[in-house]
């Protein structure tokens, strides 16, 4: 079996014309090289040197030299990739996450990711909380965006890498009637309100929201982007996770309203990976590091979890 030192030592010779000079190169001495040659010339049936003053390649030799040159520079870059997968340079990302995480968060970061990280294969998915759950099991993805903590037997299955709070608001079309004014009296907003939205930001409904829907002279439940729609069109009132709608109460095309007595409506969310899963990724690492820079920059509050 032709072994890695015996084509180093055939391609240093070539390279240096001398058994001498290239055993030198190597740091090996000249019986060593002679003898690594000797190995390869048995494995290949016939010699691949003229030996005397000069040396020079054979048929043989010069047949098996690009041979010889395609395995070491195969080998070498097997030998960096793996570097690379170490350092978290090369390999691949896999995210799920909730739809509503992928809008801004997800999408921001991974966008700084690919650009940090351009040799890391990235595979983002999007779906619902199950969805993002079975994937992780399944092994589709390393990494999930869900709300935490999970209210079912997922708890005992992911560990947070990251947690994270957000607010959210209640917003409203600049042309609908509630945003003549930012404050109102619970009686107010609803005598005033044709439509209120629920909308599943959270995994179960906080009772104040509960009861503000229970209460509206109409209410619609749908999903996420029909919401937005409703809220743009001015025909609805809707609770959305603040990072979401950020840039448009920027520019003025939602006003944020407060409801007197109503408290401060939160969500968390967490980025998980399976609880059994005993280490991280420099990849997910990476990611992690990313994500937790991009959500402060969108206001949202990080807790790190130890790897």
């Amino acid at each position: 079996m032709i072994e890695t030192d015996q084509l180093l030592a055939f391609e240093r010779i070539v390279r240096e014309g001398s058994f001498s000079k290239a055993a030198f190169a190597l740091g090996i001495s000249q019986p060593t090289i002679s003898a690594r040659i000797q190995a390869l010339e048995k494995s290949l049936g016939g010699t691949v040197f003229t030996r005397g003053r000069t040396v020079h390649l054979t048929e043989r030799g010069t047949s098996f030299l690009p041979y010889a040159k395609r395995a070491l520079a195969v080998l070498n870059d097997g030998l960096n990739a793996a570097k690379l997968a170490a350092s978290g340079e090369q390999g691949a990302l896999r995210v799920a996450a909730l739809r509503s995480l992928t809008v801004h968060l997800l999408a921001r970061s991974s966008g700084v990711f690919m650009e940090r990280f351009p040799e890391v294969q990235c595979t983002l998915f999007e779906g619902d909380h199950w969805m993002v759950i079975e994937q992780l099991h399944d092994g589709v993805v390393e990494l999930g965006l869900i709300c935490y903590p999970p209210l079912d037997y997922g708890v005992a299955e992911v560990r947070p890498l990251l947690r994270m709070v957000e607010p959210i608001i209640l917003a409203v079309h600049p042309d609908h009637p509630l945003s003549q004014k930012k404050l109102w009296s619970r009686e107010a907003f609803l005598e005033a309100c044709p439509l209120l939205l629920q909308q599943r930001w959270w995994q179960v409904t906080p009772m104040a929201v509960n009861t503000l829907n229970t209460q509206a002279r109409k209410m619609a439940d749908v999903p996420m982007e029909v919401g937005r729609h409703l809220v743009h069109t001015g025909l609805a009132a809707g609770f959305f996770p603040k990072m979401l709608v950020q840039p448009e109460l920027d520019a003025g095309a939602l006003v944020q309203l407060e409801i007197q007595g109503l408290p401060p409506m939160l969500r968390e969310t967490a980025l998980v990976q399976l609880a059994r899963r005993q280490h991280t990724s420099p990849i997910a690492q990476h990611f992690t590091g990313i994500l937790a820079q991009v959500a402060r920059k969108l206001d949202i509050a990080i807790y790190r979890e130890k790897t």
